[in-house]
């Protein structure tokens, strides 16, 4: 909930001083630069493993770090902060952003809990990671006025 509130408390204050295209340029690259590092996590993930002594402190703080900046950049983040920011509404965006990822948050555990008995956790993150890229290219295609009536 705090994360949702920052997301739409900057946006709605960003929104009234940045142009509606810039921001949507500005998603529609995170979109794609979220996809791209979730298709890098495995080496990440390797080279975590590598790693043998780190102080504790230098432990929890990158932890919690890595914590905050995945929960920020998380779609629903850049999603509230995107429609705060276009129709200039904290209250109305944070309580439907709120709201709406509860929802979603209780279909993807039952979804997540059925998927993740069917199909393998790598896979998992390539479709994800590949929405992201499609969704943040269907974002900047708007932007640079692509028609995108094919889609429909």
């Amino acid at each position: 909930m705090i994360l949702q509130s920052l997301a739409a408390a900057l946006g709605e204050k960003i929104g009234s001083l940045i142009p509606e295209n810039y921001l949507q340029l500005g998603v529609g690259i995170l979109f794609i630069s979220f996809g791209i590092w979730s298709f890098r996590k495995d080496e990440n993930e390797e080279k975590a493993k590598d790693i043998k002594e780190k102080s504790a402190f230098k432990i929890v703080l990158t932890i919690a770090l890595l914590f905050f900046l995945a929960e920020l950049g998380d779609k629903t983040q850049l999603a509230t902060f995107s429609l705060a920011a276009k129709y200039n509404s904290f209250w109305q965006v944070f309580a439907g952003s709120a709201l709406g990822l509860l929802a979603a948050d209780i279909i993807a555990i039952l979804a997540g809990v059925y998927l993740g008995k069917k199909l393998p956790r790598r896979k998992i993150r390539y479709i994800s990671a590949g929405a992201f890229i499609l969704f943040g290219a269907i974002i900047l295609g708007k932007v640079f006025l692509i028609p995108l009536s094919f889609l429909l």
